[in-house]
């Protein structure tokens, strides 16, 4: 497995999954019907990239599945960080 591969898919893992946050939470903002195509036209574009990434090799699909695992834990700790302490 090539690292570096595997690290620059991790990233890009990282990249679709706050990707697809922000859109899904753009998404809740609109009217019912528009929400329910937004969210089908997502899903298929998610196929599509994990099909494209599955399809390109191990390593890659190792580093997308990585990248895209780590990063919601990640990104809960950065935004309580961001909350102010009540009391200070």
């Amino acid at each position: 497995m090539n690292a570096l591969t595997a690290l620059a898919s991790a990233a890009f893992g990282s990249t679709v999954y706050l990707a697809t946050l922000s859109t899904v939470t753009w998404l809740n903002r609109l009217a019912p019907r528009a929400k329910v195509t937004g969210l089908l036209v997502t899903g298929m574009v998610l196929c599509a990239v994990i099909g494209i990434t599955a399809f390109a090799s191990q390593s890659v699909v190792l580093g997308f599945i990585v990248g895209a695992g780590l990063t919601p834990p990640v990104h809960r700790w950065i935004l309580q960080l961001r909350k102010p302490v009540a009391g200070s």
